[in-house]
């Protein structure tokens, strides 16, 4: 005769799976696993505070390359994820506050750190625990650290009504505590399919 017991318990995971869609399967891995993505950096925060790469250890991180001048697909895939993160907060806000956003600018020569200050505040829905922080440095600096991250990017054309456009990838990274990168978040899915992804990852 099976024991009760036996038979209660994969029940009993199936039944908690089940009210925790997101949840990865048992032998799901991070699809990021093992990936050489990130490194220390120290740049500029928006109050021209030094900030490092350890500075964030202990949190996931949300990580985004950009330009404040960007006239649709930074704004847009910031808009997605932060307010994808805001609707994580809304189902699991003590997840959620491990979290930090972080915006790193790629033209540094116009987005200095009031002007990335002034950009991500525009990101800044209600509910999220850690807003979206923005970082800026030199040109130096801010070309090594978009090497670690595997993002190139190269000033654009001049646009008709003045400035300039930047070239660069458009990906939105998810890392662990320690800095590991653990996923793409799915911006242009919208910020439903980004709390999910979300909610697969950060324990």
């Amino acid at each position: 005769m099976m024991n009760p017991l036996k038979l209660m318990l994969p029940l009993t995971a199936l039944a908690l799976s089940a009210c925790n869609p997101t949840a990865p399967l048992p032998d799901e891995r991070p699809p990021l696993e093992g990936a050489t993505i990130g490194g220390p950096f120290e740049l500029t925060d928006s109050s021209g505070k030094p900030t490092k790469w350890s500075d964030f250890n202990g949190k996931y991180r949300i990580v985004y390359f950009g330009f404040a001048f960007c006239p649709d697909i930074c704004p847009t895939d910031l808009a997605r994820t932060t307010l994808g993160l805001q609707n994580f907060a809304k189902s699991d806000r003590e997840r959620a506050a491990l979290i930090q956003p972080i915006f790193i600018t790629i033209d540094p020569a116009r987005d200095t750190p009031e002007v990335v200050g002034e950009f991500v505040s525009g990101f800044h829905p209600d509910g999220v625990p850690n807003q979206l922080i923005g970082l800026t440095g030199s040109e130096e600096d801010i070309k090594a650290a978009a090497a670690l991250f595997g993002i190139p990017f190269s000033r654009g054309k001049d646009m008709p009504g003045g400035g300039y456009d930047m070239e660069h990838y458009a990906i939105t990274y998810l890392f662990d505590p320690e800095g590991k990168p653990l996923a793409l978040l799915p911006t242009d899915q919208g910020p439903d399919a980004v709390a999910a992804e979300l909610g697969k990852w950060v324990h």
